[in-house]
């Protein structure tokens, strides 16, 4: 396991034995994102790398590893649906679309609370929500709280589908990868909730038709 890591700037970290390791234990995750760093983890979509919301020097180090543009946001994974009024303001539209498709592949954009104060890019405004189907996740959740969460690829380039190539090419920027074995779901459904109008920003495994139904 690497040794705790050490912080040269606000948003860099430094982790003195550069080998990322690819474990199925959810206590190295937790050693990770508690010691302030960024892991891999396996959701119930695809690979995300992950960071502790409350900690912005490190959701600062997914933007430099991802090298994604702080225009483009990083949404939030919680670890139950009721947890986004902690975050956010929900209203009933909201709340029907949370009941029905939660936790699943839904991440929906809503106006975030005021205590939210992590920069995660784009509108400060709003802030994209998800509580995943995966119980590791949530697990991991309940121990650290909620995760700023993106991708695990670099911007522009295809998510990878297993722990080997992401601690491969990722790794010198990881504490660990949290091994799911290979992944081949699509990403999350992303909509707009913010709006009189439901606006789809992505589509994914659940459909705008089937969105439109709820509401």
């Amino acid at each position: 396991m690497k040794k705790p890591l050490d912080r040269k700037s606000p948003h860099i970290f430094y982790i003195a034995e550069m080998t990322c390791p690819i474990t199925p234990d959810i206590d190295a995750a937790v050693v990770g994102l508690l010691a302030g760093g960024c892991v891999a983890i396996p959701t119930d979509t695809v690979y995300g790398v992950a960071a502790r919301l409350d900690d912005p020097a490190a959701v600062a180090h997914l933007f430099a590893l991802k090298g994604r543009d702080v225009n483009k946001p990083i949404a939030v994974l919680i670890g139950s649906p009721r947890s986004a009024g902690d975050l956010a303001r929900i209203d009933d539209r909201t709340s029907a679309i949370i009941e029905a498709c939660w936790p699943g592949p839904l991440t929906i954009v809503v106006p975030r609370l005021a205590r939210l104060t992590t920069d995660l890019g784009g509108d400060p405004a709003n802030v994209g929500l998800r509580c995943p189907a995966s119980a590791v996740v949530r697990a991991l959740i309940e121990r650290v709280g909620p995760l700023a969460t993106t991708s695990a690829n670099r911007s522009g380039t295809p998510t990878y589908q297993g722990p080997d190539e992401i601690a491969r090419d990722l790794g010198d920027w990881l504490y660990c990868v949290l091994d799911g074995g290979v992944l081949s779901n699509a990403a999350s459904s992303v909509v707009d909730l913010t709006g009189s109008e439901i606006v789809v920003l992505r589509e994914g495994p659940i459909t705008a038709a089937e969105l439109a139904r709820l509401t």
